[in-house]
């Protein structure tokens, strides 16, 4: 799954945001190996971090989302 970008998470409904914090590979996963692996560890850390603060702003993980979104991406 690829990141979304900043303003996409900052539109998200919860559902989406549960997705992404599900199923997101660790931030910089991408670029391993590239000279661009730390440029994009910051980016994609910020979007995480935007990612994990909205959702726990719209309550979080709760078993019916959870249940929605699967194990499965």
């Amino acid at each position: 799954m690829k990141y979304p970008t900043i303003q996409q998470v900052k539109v998200a409904d919860r559902f989406a945001l549960g997705r992404w914090y599900r199923f997101l590979e660790s931030p910089g996963m991408s670029a391993m190996g590239s000279s661009q692996f730390s440029k994009v560890v910051d980016q994609e850390l910020e979007i995480l971090n935007e990612i994990i603060s909205r959702f726990q702003q719209l309550g979080g993980m709760t078993p019916e989302i959870s249940k929605r979104i699967s194990w499965e991406e």
